[in-house]
Protein backbone atom coordinates (compact mmCIF):
# COMPACT_ATOMS: atom_id res chain seq x y z
CA UNK A 1 0.00 0.00 0.00
CA UNK A 2 1.53 2.92 -1.22
CA UNK A 3 1.21 6.32 -2.07
CA UNK A 4 3.78 8.54 -3.91
CA UNK A 5 3.65 12.11 -5.67
CA UNK A 6 4.56 12.29 -8.79
CA UNK A 7 6.87 15.74 -8.45
CA UNK A 8 9.25 16.04 -5.72
CA UNK A 9 6.90 17.15 -2.03
CA UNK A 10 6.31 21.15 -1.55
CA UNK A 11 4.07 20.60 1.11
CA UNK A 12 3.18 18.52 4.13
CA UNK A 13 0.34 17.39 2.02
CA UNK A 14 2.12 16.09 -0.44
CA UNK A 15 4.59 14.03 1.40
CA UNK A 16 5.46 10.33 0.36
CA UNK A 17 3.15 7.83 2.38
CA UNK A 18 3.89 4.16 2.30
CA UNK A 19 3.24 0.96 4.95
CA UNK A 20 6.61 -0.22 2.65
CA UNK A 21 9.93 0.56 4.06
CA UNK A 22 11.93 -0.18 0.54
CA UNK A 23 9.55 2.88 -1.10
CA UNK A 24 11.43 5.50 1.38
CA UNK A 25 15.20 6.31 0.09
CA UNK A 26 18.17 5.73 2.49
CA UNK A 27 18.97 8.74 4.38
CA UNK A 28 21.53 11.35 3.81
CA UNK A 29 21.01 13.45 6.98
CA UNK A 30 20.25 16.48 4.39
CA UNK A 31 16.68 15.63 3.83
CA UNK A 32 14.58 18.27 5.41
CA UNK A 33 12.90 15.97 7.94
CA UNK A 34 15.90 15.03 9.30
CA UNK A 35 18.68 17.65 9.27
CA UNK A 36 18.78 17.78 12.75
CA UNK A 37 18.72 14.35 13.85
CA UNK A 38 22.33 12.89 13.78
CA UNK A 39 21.26 9.60 11.82
CA UNK A 40 24.56 7.55 13.41
CA UNK A 41 22.71 7.53 16.69
CA UNK A 42 20.00 5.79 15.37
CA UNK A 43 22.14 2.48 15.58
CA UNK A 44 20.25 1.03 12.39
CA UNK A 45 16.82 2.14 13.13
CA UNK A 46 17.32 4.34 9.82
CA UNK A 47 18.17 1.41 7.60
CA UNK A 48 16.11 -1.50 6.86
CA UNK A 49 16.09 -3.84 9.31
CA UNK A 50 18.23 -6.17 7.46
CA UNK A 51 21.29 -8.07 9.01
CA UNK A 52 20.53 -6.42 12.64
CA UNK A 53 20.06 -8.23 16.07
CA UNK A 54 16.33 -8.47 17.04
CA UNK A 55 15.67 -7.33 20.58
CA UNK A 56 12.00 -7.27 22.16
CA UNK A 57 10.68 -4.60 25.43
CA UNK A 58 8.07 -5.53 27.71
CA UNK A 59 4.66 -4.78 27.98
CA UNK A 60 3.65 -3.46 31.82
CA UNK A 61 0.21 -2.12 33.12
CA UNK A 62 -1.50 -2.27 36.97
CA UNK A 63 -5.10 -3.01 37.66
CA UNK A 64 -7.42 -1.75 34.84
CA UNK A 65 -10.54 0.22 35.79
CA UNK A 66 -13.75 -0.80 34.33
CA UNK A 67 -14.57 -0.31 30.80
CA UNK A 68 -10.77 -0.85 29.71
CA UNK A 69 -9.29 -3.96 28.45
CA UNK A 70 -5.62 -4.62 26.91
CA UNK A 71 -4.89 -7.10 24.35
CA UNK A 72 -2.18 -8.42 21.91
CA UNK A 73 -3.57 -8.14 18.29
CA UNK A 74 -2.11 -9.75 15.04
CA UNK A 75 -0.19 -7.54 12.55
CA UNK A 76 -3.80 -8.76 10.08
CA UNK A 77 -6.47 -7.72 12.84
CA UNK A 78 -7.87 -4.55 10.38
CA UNK A 79 -7.32 -1.91 12.79
CA UNK A 80 -3.72 -1.97 12.26
CA UNK A 81 -2.33 0.48 9.75
CA UNK A 82 -6.08 1.92 9.63
CA UNK A 83 -5.01 5.75 11.21
CA UNK A 84 -1.54 5.75 10.53
CA UNK A 85 0.22 5.34 7.37
CA UNK A 86 4.57 5.94 7.87
CA UNK A 87 5.32 8.53 5.95
CA UNK A 88 9.10 8.53 6.66
CA UNK A 89 11.33 5.43 6.62
CA UNK A 90 11.55 4.51 10.75
CA UNK A 91 8.19 5.05 11.01
CA UNK A 92 7.55 2.71 8.13
CA UNK A 93 10.66 -0.41 9.21
CA UNK A 94 8.81 -0.11 12.55
CA UNK A 95 5.26 -1.19 10.76
CA UNK A 96 6.68 -3.62 9.41
CA UNK A 97 8.52 -5.25 11.71
CA UNK A 98 6.49 -5.40 14.48
CA UNK A 99 4.95 -8.42 15.24
CA UNK A 100 2.05 -7.92 16.48
CA UNK A 101 0.30 -4.95 18.34
CA UNK A 102 -0.97 -3.94 22.18
CA UNK A 103 -4.43 -2.69 22.13
CA UNK A 104 -6.00 -0.56 24.74
CA UNK A 105 -9.68 -0.05 23.91
CA UNK A 106 -12.34 1.85 26.21
CA UNK A 107 -15.32 0.82 25.62
CA UNK A 108 -18.26 3.32 24.89
CA UNK A 109 -19.79 5.79 27.00
CA UNK A 110 -17.32 4.46 29.62
CA UNK A 111 -16.14 7.53 31.89
CA UNK A 112 -13.15 6.11 33.35
CA UNK A 113 -12.24 7.87 36.73
CA UNK A 114 -8.82 6.63 37.48
CA UNK A 115 -6.01 6.97 35.15
CA UNK A 116 -5.19 3.77 32.67
CA UNK A 117 -1.15 3.54 33.32
CA UNK A 118 0.63 1.44 30.86
CA UNK A 119 5.04 1.17 31.05
CA UNK A 120 7.38 -0.12 27.84
CA UNK A 121 10.06 -1.69 29.87
CA UNK A 122 13.32 -1.79 27.28
CA UNK A 123 16.03 -4.21 28.53
CA UNK A 124 18.84 -4.29 25.88
CA UNK A 125 20.21 -0.81 24.46
CA UNK A 126 22.23 -3.37 22.04
CA UNK A 127 19.49 -5.36 19.92
CA UNK A 128 16.36 -2.87 17.49
CA UNK A 129 13.35 -3.12 19.03
CA UNK A 130 9.98 -2.86 16.98
CA UNK A 131 6.91 -1.91 18.40
CA UNK A 132 2.85 -0.89 17.54
CA UNK A 133 0.45 0.06 19.93
CA UNK A 134 -3.53 1.36 19.10
CA UNK A 135 -5.60 3.48 21.27
CA UNK A 136 -9.25 2.81 20.82
CA UNK A 137 -11.24 5.59 22.47
CA UNK A 138 -15.22 4.51 22.44
CA UNK A 139 -18.13 7.06 21.10
CA UNK A 140 -18.56 9.65 23.60
CA UNK A 141 -16.04 8.12 26.73
CA UNK A 142 -13.84 9.62 28.79
CA UNK A 143 -10.56 8.56 30.35
CA UNK A 144 -6.77 9.44 30.80
CA UNK A 145 -3.95 6.90 29.22
CA UNK A 146 -0.58 7.47 30.75
CA UNK A 147 1.80 5.64 28.81
CA UNK A 148 5.80 5.36 30.01
CA UNK A 149 9.11 4.42 28.43
CA UNK A 150 11.68 3.27 30.87
CA UNK A 151 14.77 1.26 30.47
CA UNK A 152 17.45 0.51 28.01
CA UNK A 153 16.25 -0.03 24.16
CA UNK A 154 16.82 1.16 20.90
CA UNK A 155 13.13 1.39 19.57
CA UNK A 156 11.32 2.18 16.63
CA UNK A 157 7.59 2.41 17.12
CA UNK A 158 4.21 3.51 16.04
CA UNK A 159 1.24 4.58 17.94
CA UNK A 160 -2.39 4.95 16.57
CA UNK A 161 -4.96 6.89 18.64
CA UNK A 162 -8.38 6.53 17.57
CA UNK A 163 -10.82 9.31 19.69
CA UNK A 164 -14.50 8.48 18.45
CA UNK A 165 -17.59 11.15 18.59
CA UNK A 166 -17.96 13.16 21.40
CA UNK A 167 -15.50 11.26 23.61
CA UNK A 168 -12.77 12.76 25.26
CA UNK A 169 -8.89 11.19 25.78
CA UNK A 170 -5.86 12.71 27.68
CA UNK A 171 -2.80 10.92 26.86
CA UNK A 172 0.44 11.45 28.37
CA UNK A 173 3.43 9.99 27.22
CA UNK A 174 6.69 9.92 29.18
CA UNK A 175 10.27 9.00 27.95
CA UNK A 176 12.08 8.53 30.76
CA UNK A 177 14.98 6.28 29.22
CA UNK A 178 17.74 5.36 30.59
CA UNK A 179 21.18 6.95 29.42
CA UNK A 180 21.69 4.64 26.80
CA UNK A 181 18.66 4.22 25.28
CA UNK A 182 17.28 5.63 21.79
CA UNK A 183 13.54 5.79 20.29
CA UNK A 184 11.85 7.04 17.31
CA UNK A 185 8.55 7.55 17.63
CA UNK A 186 5.33 8.42 15.34
CA UNK A 187 2.29 8.91 17.01
CA UNK A 188 -1.21 9.85 15.11
CA UNK A 189 -4.54 10.57 16.50
CA UNK A 190 -7.58 10.94 14.35
CA UNK A 191 -10.67 12.75 15.87
CA UNK A 192 -13.72 12.41 15.06
CA UNK A 193 -17.04 14.76 15.75
CA UNK A 194 -16.67 17.03 18.40
CA UNK A 195 -14.26 14.23 19.85
CA UNK A 196 -11.02 15.91 22.01
CA UNK A 197 -7.98 15.33 22.80
CA UNK A 198 -5.10 16.37 25.28
CA UNK A 199 -2.09 15.46 24.50
CA UNK A 200 1.18 15.64 27.12
CA UNK A 201 4.22 14.78 26.08
CA UNK A 202 7.35 14.33 28.44
CA UNK A 203 10.92 13.61 27.60
CA UNK A 204 13.56 13.37 30.16
CA UNK A 205 15.74 10.42 29.68
CA UNK A 206 17.45 8.76 26.83
CA UNK A 207 20.57 9.40 24.74
CA UNK A 208 18.36 10.22 21.87
CA UNK A 209 14.91 10.59 21.44
CA UNK A 210 12.90 11.33 18.34
CA UNK A 211 9.04 11.72 18.26
CA UNK A 212 6.02 12.28 15.65
CA UNK A 213 3.49 13.99 16.93
CA UNK A 214 0.06 14.00 13.75
CA UNK A 215 -3.43 15.50 14.41
CA UNK A 216 -6.04 14.09 11.70
CA UNK A 217 -9.60 15.58 11.84
CA UNK A 218 -12.41 13.78 10.18
CA UNK A 219 -15.93 15.57 10.98
CA UNK A 220 -16.20 19.46 12.90
CA UNK A 221 -15.85 19.86 16.12
CA UNK A 222 -12.36 18.17 16.93
CA UNK A 223 -10.39 19.66 19.34
CA UNK A 224 -6.73 18.91 20.05
CA UNK A 225 -4.49 20.76 22.74
CA UNK A 226 -0.98 19.24 22.56
CA UNK A 227 1.51 20.01 25.38
CA UNK A 228 5.44 18.84 25.73
CA UNK A 229 8.06 19.30 27.89
CA UNK A 230 11.64 17.98 27.69
CA UNK A 231 14.78 18.83 29.90
CA UNK A 232 18.03 17.58 27.66
CA UNK A 233 21.13 17.56 30.18
CA UNK A 234 25.20 16.99 28.70
CA UNK A 235 24.87 15.44 25.56
CA UNK A 236 21.14 14.28 24.80
CA UNK A 237 19.11 14.99 21.63
CA UNK A 238 15.77 15.68 22.25
CA UNK A 239 13.58 16.11 19.07
CA UNK A 240 9.82 17.07 18.95
CA UNK A 241 7.60 17.43 15.39
CA UNK A 242 4.44 18.39 15.20
CA UNK A 243 1.59 17.60 12.37
CA UNK A 244 -1.58 19.39 12.91
CA UNK A 245 -3.66 18.54 10.08
CA UNK A 246 -6.59 20.51 10.03
CA UNK A 247 -9.00 19.01 6.85
CA UNK A 248 -12.46 19.94 7.92
CA UNK A 249 -14.16 23.03 9.23
CA UNK A 250 -14.25 24.53 12.17
CA UNK A 251 -12.14 22.34 14.57
CA UNK A 252 -9.38 23.98 16.92
CA UNK A 253 -5.93 23.29 18.09
CA UNK A 254 -3.28 24.71 20.67
CA UNK A 255 -0.14 23.61 21.08
CA UNK A 256 2.71 24.62 23.32
CA UNK A 257 5.88 23.03 24.04
CA UNK A 258 8.50 24.04 26.88
CA UNK A 259 12.18 22.71 27.10
CA UNK A 260 15.10 23.34 29.24
CA UNK A 261 18.76 22.56 28.32
CA UNK A 262 21.89 22.34 30.32
CA UNK A 263 25.84 20.90 29.68
CA UNK A 264 27.88 20.37 26.59
CA UNK A 265 25.91 19.43 23.60
CA UNK A 266 22.83 19.19 25.16
CA UNK A 267 20.39 19.50 21.77
CA UNK A 268 16.89 19.76 21.50
CA UNK A 269 14.70 19.93 18.07
CA UNK A 270 11.15 21.24 18.00
CA UNK A 271 9.68 21.53 14.79
CA UNK A 272 5.69 22.30 14.72
CA UNK A 273 3.70 22.14 11.16
CA UNK A 274 -0.30 23.36 11.12
CA UNK A 275 -1.78 22.49 7.53
CA UNK A 276 -4.72 24.49 6.98
CA UNK A 277 -6.20 22.69 3.71
CA UNK A 278 -9.04 24.93 1.53
CA UNK A 279 -11.79 23.14 3.09
CA UNK A 280 -10.95 23.26 6.66
CA UNK A 281 -13.05 27.27 6.91
CA UNK A 282 -13.55 28.34 11.07
CA UNK A 283 -10.32 26.64 12.05
CA UNK A 284 -8.59 28.08 15.19
CA UNK A 285 -5.00 27.32 15.74
CA UNK A 286 -1.87 28.40 17.71
CA UNK A 287 1.19 26.67 18.47
CA UNK A 288 4.01 27.96 20.62
CA UNK A 289 7.63 26.73 21.95
CA UNK A 290 9.65 28.21 24.70
CA UNK A 291 13.31 27.10 25.29
CA UNK A 292 15.47 27.97 28.56
CA UNK A 293 19.38 27.75 28.08
CA UNK A 294 20.87 27.17 31.86
CA UNK A 295 24.32 26.83 30.53
CA UNK A 296 26.70 27.54 27.59
CA UNK A 297 27.51 24.77 25.46
CA UNK A 298 23.90 23.60 24.26
CA UNK A 299 21.77 24.20 21.40
CA UNK A 300 18.02 24.46 20.94
CA UNK A 301 16.30 24.86 17.35
CA UNK A 302 13.06 25.84 17.20
CA UNK A 303 10.86 26.06 13.95
CA UNK A 304 7.26 26.77 14.09
CA UNK A 305 5.16 26.56 10.48
CA UNK A 306 2.40 27.40 9.22
CA UNK A 307 0.51 26.54 5.78
CA UNK A 308 -2.55 27.81 5.10
CA UNK A 309 -4.47 26.82 2.11
CA UNK A 310 -7.97 29.24 2.81
CA UNK A 311 -8.48 32.81 4.05
CA UNK A 312 -11.57 31.59 6.30
CA UNK A 313 -10.48 31.08 9.64
CA UNK A 314 -10.93 32.04 12.95
CA UNK A 315 -7.27 32.64 13.50
CA UNK A 316 -3.92 31.15 12.97
CA UNK A 317 -0.46 32.29 14.82
CA UNK A 318 2.79 30.94 16.07
CA UNK A 319 5.46 31.92 17.89
CA UNK A 320 9.18 30.95 19.23
CA UNK A 321 11.56 32.05 21.88
CA UNK A 322 14.44 30.73 23.28
CA UNK A 323 16.86 32.81 26.09
CA UNK A 324 18.68 32.81 28.92
CA UNK A 325 17.11 33.24 32.19
CA UNK A 326 15.63 36.54 33.25
CA UNK A 327 17.94 38.68 34.65
CA UNK A 328 14.95 40.45 36.56
CA UNK A 329 13.75 37.43 37.93
CA UNK A 330 16.64 35.99 39.32
CA UNK A 331 17.83 39.81 41.04
CA UNK A 332 14.39 39.60 42.32
CA UNK A 333 14.93 36.58 44.10
CA UNK A 334 17.52 37.29 45.34
CA UNK A 335 17.06 40.28 46.60
CA UNK A 336 15.21 39.14 49.11
CA UNK A 337 17.54 36.53 50.36
CA UNK A 338 17.45 33.72 48.36
CA UNK A 339 20.55 32.25 47.15
CA UNK A 340 21.74 32.20 43.39
CA UNK A 341 21.46 28.50 43.10
CA UNK A 342 18.36 28.60 44.72
CA UNK A 343 16.52 31.23 42.92
CA UNK A 344 17.34 29.33 39.67
CA UNK A 345 15.61 26.51 40.66
CA UNK A 346 12.69 28.27 41.35
CA UNK A 347 12.42 30.52 37.73
CA UNK A 348 12.80 26.35 35.89
CA UNK A 349 10.12 25.49 38.30
CA UNK A 350 8.12 27.65 37.20
CA UNK A 351 9.09 27.75 33.71
CA UNK A 352 7.76 24.18 33.49
CA UNK A 353 4.94 24.29 36.12
CA UNK A 354 1.76 25.14 33.73
CA UNK A 355 2.40 22.59 31.92
CA UNK A 356 2.99 19.87 34.58
CA UNK A 357 -0.50 20.86 35.53
CA UNK A 358 -1.76 19.25 32.39
CA UNK A 359 -1.43 15.86 33.73
CA UNK A 360 -4.29 14.82 36.11
CA UNK A 361 -2.53 12.68 37.91
CA UNK A 362 -0.80 13.97 41.17
CA UNK A 363 1.91 11.40 41.75
CA UNK A 364 3.04 11.53 38.44
CA UNK A 365 3.57 15.84 38.59
CA UNK A 366 5.27 15.36 41.56
CA UNK A 367 7.34 12.45 40.37
CA UNK A 368 8.25 14.80 37.34
CA UNK A 369 8.96 18.05 39.68
CA UNK A 370 11.45 15.73 41.82
CA UNK A 371 12.95 15.06 38.56
CA UNK A 372 13.76 18.03 37.28
CA UNK A 373 14.69 19.15 40.79
CA UNK A 374 17.04 16.42 40.32
CA UNK A 375 18.81 17.34 37.45
CA UNK A 376 19.14 21.01 38.43
CA UNK A 377 20.38 20.41 41.83
CA UNK A 378 22.86 17.89 39.94
CA UNK A 379 24.00 20.65 37.38
CA UNK A 380 25.02 23.19 40.67
CA UNK A 381 26.50 20.65 42.75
Amino acid sequence: MTTQASAPPTTKSQALRSYDVADFPALTGLEEEWRFTPLKRLRGLAGDGSGVTRGTVRHEHGDLPEGVTVDRIGRDDPRVGSVLTPFDRVSALAYGAAEDALLVAVARDAVVDAPVRLRVVGEDAGALAFGHTFVEVGRFAEVTVVLEHVGSATLADNVEVTVADGAKLTLVTLAEWADDAVQAQHLKVRLGRDARVVHVQVSLGGDLVRQHTTVEYTQRGGEAELYGLYFADSGQHLEHRQLVDHTVPDCRSNVGYRGALQGDDAHTVWVGDVLIRAEATGTDTYEINRNLLLSDGARADSVPNLEIETGEIAGAGHASATGRFDDEQLFYLMARGIPESEARRLVVRGFFAELINKIPVEDLRERLGDAIEARLTKAGS
